[in-house]
């Protein structure tokens, strides 16, 4: 049998590939901010991920096979990724004027890009039926054993944000091939995407309830 920490790195590897609302904001981020705001909003993700999983290993995520709760859990998740999504579609990529490099300024801080990053994540449910069921499957084979369970969550969580971090790092290089239209283009299907997926979240909260 594999290493708990191991088996955490496959399960992080596994989940990287997938595509959601997060994984479309952190490449539009790092392509429209750059490197360093990319992999702080990936550690905004990452702390989300970490804290699902404590949360989950917990069983509070049992609070979402309550038919009510879960419908609040989807109204709420899906309003905040439509708000992100509104926000991105009509965000213009400005082109820098040289003369006016002096002037300052306004970027957002470090804990915007965390926040934003935590709240992406967290605020989509898929993400925690994903980590209860992985967490219910292998509570069966670790049991107890935290010391077990605390190596996978840590395999799991540092494989998905060097992922991410990567992710960053291949978007940022291609930045420079991209025109100011494009970089518009990419925001507004980001944008819309995220939307949808809101969308998406909240009819299936109501249909379910």
């Amino acid at each position: 049998m594999l290493h708990p920490f191991f088996e955490g790195i496959i399960i992080g590897l596994t989940l990287a590939v997938m595509l959601g609302p997060a994984v479309f904001a952190l490449l539009q981020t790092s392509i429209h901010r750059g490197t360093k705001p990319g992999i702080i909003l990936a550690l905004g993700i990452a702390l989300s991920d970490l804290t699902v999983l404590v949360m989950s290993s917990l069983g509070a995520a049992q609070l979402l096979t309550d038919g009510k709760r879960s419908l609040i859990v989807g109204l709420i998740g899906g309003s905040i990724l439509i708000i992100f999504g509104i926000v991105t579609f009509t965000r213009k990529v400005q082109i820098e004027d040289p003369g006016n490099l002096l002037e300052p300024k306004r970027v957002p801080g470090p804990l915007t890009y965390i926040v934003k990053g935590f709240f992406l994540n967290i605020a989509n449910p898929f993400v925690w039926f994903l980590w209860f069921s992985i967490m219910m499957g292998v509570s069966g084979t670790y049991g107890s054993e935290r010391s077990s369970l605390s190596a996978l969550i840590g395999g799991a969580v540092l494989t998905i944000f060097s992922t991410d971090v990567l992710k960053v790092l291949i978007a940022s290089q291609i930045k420079r091939y991209l025109t100011p239209k494009i970089l518009n283009l990419f925001n507004h299907a980001v944008g819309l995407l995220l939307v949808i997926f809101g969308i998406i979240l909240i009819v299936r909260s109501t249909i379910t309830f």
